[in-house]
């Protein structure tokens, strides 16, 4: 057998060491993240478990703006009062979605739930082995009476699937995750910045009730809340949608 060289077996040993380090930061990194989702988890009441720790760090890493994708729609109109945009007015078109149904106690334990188990969808718990990709916004469907006055515990939380995506949806691996197609639809859109909980999602139904010419046109007891930013961060960008009627 010929020998290793001094140097061959410098860099081989080296490498080796790079291949340890990288992988010790790749493992603090890990529980870095999980940390901070187990701490956001536990101010809204959710337990993050282990599995997560993968995902989460699939999705830190993606989570570039250059790499979200936006769902497309059609800008129908725009409606001001002194400079200030009250609502706008958007068709998007049919597609489908990866959907499951939540019921917690609380709305903020039902969307970080539901998120998550979209979250391993999304980050290679699929049919096709891969990471989807990230688009946005995440959206949730929410219901309630008929006065708009109470919100049922019920919703929907969906992941709009990447265009190339769109005619053969990667099959979940989790059967509480169904793929849907939503026909198109007309929405108005009003933005707020915040927490979603019972009391922020009525409050801004009700502001959006009472801008609209016609809400009469729209479905009274089914709304969206659509969410351009993770359940972990403080300052959210959030929408309320209502659903023009079919």
């Amino acid at each position: 057998l010929a020998e290793e060289s001094p140097d061959s077996a410098y860099h081989s040993h080296g490498s080796s060491l790079e291949e340890e380090a990288a992988e010790r930061m790749d493992d603090e990194e890990l529980e870095r993240l999980l940390s901070y989702w187990q701490s956001v988890g536990r101010g809204h009441q959710v337990d993050v478990p282990r599995d997560m720790a993968e995902p989460i760090q699939q999705l830190t890493r993606n989570n570039n703006p250059q790499e979200r994708q936006n769902i497309p729609f059609t800008l129908i109109q725009r409606k001001e009062k002194l400079g200030d945009l009250l609502y706008e007015k958007r068709q998007y078109g049919k597609a489908k979605w990866a959907c499951i149904k939540m019921k917690e106690k609380q709305y903020e334990q039902s969307i970080c739930l539901g998120f998550m188990k979209l979250m391993r969808y999304i980050c290679e718990q699929n049919s096709s082995g891969l990471y989807l990709g990230i688009t946005i916004p995440i959206v949730t469907i929410v219901h309630t009476n008929e006065a708009q006055s109470a919100m049922s515990q019920a919703v929907t939380v969906a992941y709009y699937l990447p265009e190339v995506l769109q005619d053969e949806p990667p099959h979940p691996f989790d059967s509480d995750i169904i793929i849907e197609e939503w026909p198109a639809t007309i929405v108005y859109s009003r933005s707020f910045r915040g927490i979603t909980n019972e009391d922020s999602i009525m409050r801004e139904i009700n502001l959006l009730a009472a801008i609209l010419e016609s809400p009469e046109l729209c479905l009274r007891d089914t709304f969206i809340i659509a969410g351009y930013t993770n359940p972990a961060a403080a300052n959210r960008h959030n929408e309320i949608w209502f659903l023009q009627r079919p």
